[in-house]
């Protein structure tokens, strides 16, 4: 019998009463269902009134462009995580970059050698354990300008990321440790890349260091887009000269190096025709036209030559805009958007349920892998200390808060991780233990229960729930040494307005501040459900809204921090290895991954044991990820908040839209169409048997 927790316990009833909702809205209400397995049901039938002149396709005008809405908006990051990561920018490379040596498989849940990219692949360990990845191209990848892709590309790719010319210019250089030599050739040691070889036009090569090996997603370290060196680096080439790549003068009689910071601010960093912003030459099924800020606009790529599973769009214009929680379900039923991705706030998830399909208009819910939290600015002395930020965290009502802002889709969660995370679904039970029974050569049943005994131990039960407890708060406080006030004199509770301490001679008051997105509703559940709690406790906060691209800068440390806390949120990577966001490192190009700039360097050591986990060994990595999770838990370089069930909303007339089958919309609409609905349902071949268990955003 397969344990559920509390907390599954309460998404299950989230979803039974949600199909109770639809089940009392009208029948054309039931636009999207499926909730047994999270999977997305097209119930939409022609109407008994319906005419057959009103149901021909050819008497309908459907859109010519696909409006797409989110209700974040860009940054303008469009090039790789350098220079930023906001979801909503994410969402655009996916559009516009492709052909990457990996590719995410939704079905397996692990990363497999992209077969439309890689032809052939050999692998091959050396005396030393070093591993190397042998991969011959195929030779029909082109850019959206004509020019072929080879080797010489992705070799390209892997030394712009890691060159200290990006870190010059702003960016945050690719943390390629994994790769051999990266250490001596990141520190001038090397010239060349020994590590990576280009060995023919279309065959490249691979070396992962033993050293760092063994990665539990292994296969996910190759990842790696092309990007067109003729247009980020014009004048210069890469050579392989039997020692592994670098970049040169394309012309070699020219002693001065055209390969120059001052060259990539240039082409990467001007704000009318740089890369980041305006990538001109890409590979991905779409091509940018333009981008005012706001409103990005896409034309499909005539030389895209279709995804690991052959899918070319059909959509032949494309434009993503930022969409208004309190207007996107009236822009959609006005025909000014066509469909608004990963809805999180609850009255517009509600509105769009409830009126949405009275206006042609369907939905599809979907959980989320990502959390919404509080991260601090860990190294200033107001938040520095566990103490201090378990008191905050005994202040904030998170139950009361997510309920307010995410009505009954979300849930709270305590520690670093979404409600659809792999790990998360199997210690609750909800995927199938991977216990691997050969029906060829089955295990004895002692065995198999061994083993499914052993998964149903595994749990969360040791993480610390916080809820509201003022008393907790001010002995943690107390225990601090938080006990003064203003004036230097003994703290009086009821009296004094704010605690104070004495640190290196200066007397601190937790006089704190927190950013958050303008115009966010969590603002206005903030007062009753964390404000007045801290008051009580002699914390003061001051909410600071912040325009997105202002916030954003700040997070990732772009701009100095200006306040102890921002709220946001965040969409992991598929691969999610925590010992890059919470790294002790104090190298520059490491550091600054550490967005939190925390310093807990057993909870660093405990993200790097989980990623160090064999491949395959499924149940030790879990173990590991309980014991990230309980340490990150105690330690709170961030509060988590809340996961919730996301919401896309679209028009009636886009077809083949399944979300739950891809990471995100840009992937989902390759498959897409404008047109009627078939006639038939996939309900009518269902199969009741069949029917399964099943990187950075700021909500609002």
């Amino acid at each position: 019998m397969k344990r559920i927790d509390q907390g599954m316990k309460k998404i299950l009833c989230l979803l039974l009463a949600l199909s109770l909702l639809l089940a009392a809205l009208p029948v054309a209400a039931l636009a999207e269902d499926g909730w047994d397995d999270w999977e997305e049901w097209d119930l939409w039938e022609p109407s008994d009134t319906q005419t057959e002149e009103e149901t021909e396709e050819e008497e309908i005008e459907f859109p010519d462009e696909l409006r797409v809405g989110h209700p974040t908006v860009m940054k303008g990051d469009f090039f790789t995580e350098m220079f930023g990561n906001d979801t909503a920018d994410i969402d655009v490379r996916a559009l516009i970059h492709g052909y990457n040596l990996v590719n995410w498989d939704q079905e397996q849940g692990t990363y497999v050698i992209d077969t439309s990219v890689v032809a052939r692949v050999v692998v091959n360990d050396d005396a030393a354990g070093n591993r190397t990845y042998f991969m011959a191209l195929h030779e029909d990848l082109y850019y959206s300008d004509g020019t072929p892709i080879t080797a010489w590309d992705y070799a390209f790719s892997l030394l712009l990321m890691m060159s200290p010319e990006i870190e010059q210019i702003g960016g945050k250089i690719y943390r390629a440790e994994h790769i051999l030599g990266y250490n001596e050739y990141i520190t001038g040691q090397t010239f060349a890349l020994g590590g990576v070889e280009v060995l023919d036009t279309y065959q490249l090569a691979i070396t992962l260091d033993h050293e760092f090996l063994p990665y539990f997603f292994e296969i996910g370290l190759l990842l790696c887009c092309p990007y067109p060196i003729h247009v980020i680096a014009p004048g210069c080439k890469v050579y392989d000269d039997g020692y592994g790549v670098y970049i040169g003068n394309e012309d070699r009689s020219n002693p001065e190096p055209v390969y120059t910071a001052e060259l990539l601010r240039r082409t990467i960093l001007d704000p009318e025709t740089g890369y980041n912003s305006h990538p001109s030459v890409v590979c991905g099924p779409y091509v940018m036209t333009s981008y005012d800020g706001v409103t990005a606009c896409f034309e499909k790529n005539p030389y895209f030559k279709g995804t690991m599973d052959g899918v070319i769009p059909t959509i032949e214009r494309i434009s993503f805009t930022v969409a208004d929680n309190d207007t996107l379900i009236q822009q959609l039923a006005d025909g000014e958007l066509h469909l608004v991705n990963k809805v999180v706030y609850g009255p517009t998830i509600l509105d769009g349920m409830q009126n949405g399909p009275s206006k042609g208009l369907r939905f599809s819910p979907y959980p989320r892998i990502g959390l919404a939290f509080l991260t601090f600015t860990f190294d200033w002395p107001t938040v520095h200390e566990e103490k201090v930020r378990q008191a905050i965290a005994w202040c904030m009502d998170r139950d009361a808060l997510t309920k307010a802002y995410c009505s009954d889709f979300g849930l709270r969660v305590d520690g670093y991780y979404g409600i659809e995370q792999w790990e998360y679904l199997l210690i609750n039970g909800q995927l199938d233990y991977p216990i691997d029974n050969d029906p060829n050569n089955p295990l004895p049943d002692e065995e198999v229960e061994r083993l499914t005994e052993q998964w149903e131990a595994l749990n969360l039960d040791n993480l610390t729930v916080y809820t509201v407890d003022t008393d907790r708060a001010n002995q943690l406080l107390d225990e601090a040494g938080w006990t003064l006030n203003r004036a230097g004199e003994a703290y009086r509770p009821g009296e004094d307005d704010v605690r104070c301490k004495v640190i290196d001679g200066e007397l601190i008051a937790l006089n704190l501040s927190m950013m958050y997105p303008a115009g966010n509703h969590i603002a206005e559940y903030m007062q009753e459900y964390m404000i007045d709690n801290l008051n009580a406790c002699g914390i003061l906060l001051t909410l600071v809204p912040t325009e997105m691209e202002e916030l954003l800068l700040t997070y990732y440390r772009e701009k100095p921090r200006t306040t102890d806390m921002i709220y946001l949120a965040t969409n992991y990577h598929v691969v999610v290895d925590p010992a890059i966001t919470y790294s002790c490192d104090s190298t520059p190009n490491h550091l600054i991954w550490n967005n939190t700039y925390s310093d807990d360097e057993e909870l660093y050591q405990r993200a790097v044991d989980m990623r160090k986990t064999p491949p395959g060994a499924l149940y030790d990595y879990v173990v590991k990820w309980i014991s990230f999770q309980e340490r990150y838990n105690e330690v709170l370089p961030c509060i988590p908040i809340y996961s919730n069930i996301y919401y896309d909303f679209y028009t009636e007339y886009l077809q083949n839209y399944y979300i739950t089958a891809h990471v995100t919309w840009s992937q989902a609409i390759l498959e897409s169409y404008f047109g009627l609905a078939p006639e038939t349902s996939p309900w009518d071949d269902w199969d009741e048997e069949e029917l399964g268990e099943d990187e950075m955003l700021f909500d609002d």
